[in-house]
């Protein structure tokens, strides 16, 4: 099994709040992550899929239509955008890097040819803080 792994790139603005709970539960658990006017990261996205490299090519996929699938079905939704007000794929969640990463997986995994499987979505909300999701 051969791992294949595109990294980009994309920055966008949240806030976590819970609206079933008050302001100040909310502050209290999200901290300034909860501040009402929103705060903004630039997250690094890490695409990986696995599968057999083909015999002709030698590729398990071709690295350019990877980076177009991940750019038309995910950074053009999500780049430059509120995640909790833009974003269609992430209405009614609570927008954590948990739930995006999960959201990403579930928005791309569909377009993928049969030939190769998404192996993992990793997330990072900023260089310290990152999250993986292996589909499960």
């Amino acid at each position: 099994m051969v791992y294949l792994t595109r990294v980009e790139h994309f920055n966008a603005a949240h806030k976590l709040y819970n609206p079933s709970w008050s302001q100040e539960k909310n502050e209290a658990v999200f901290g300034k992550c909860a501040n009402e006017h929103w705060h903004g990261h630039n997250y690094e996205l890490y695409v990986t899929i696995k599968g057999r490299p083909h015999p002709d090519t030698g590729f398990l996929y071709d690295v350019k239509q990877l980076s177009q699938l991940i750019q038309l079905h995910i950074l053009e939704k999500l780049d430059h955008k509120n995640l909790n007000l833009d974003v269609d794929f992430m209405h009614g969640k609570l927008c954590s890097t948990e739930n995006l990463a999960i959201a990403i997986w579930e928005q791309l995994n569909p377009h993928l040819p049969a030939a190769v499987q998404l192996h993992c979505i990793k997330l990072y909300e900023t260089p310290r803080i990152y999250v993986e999701y292996f589909g499960e």
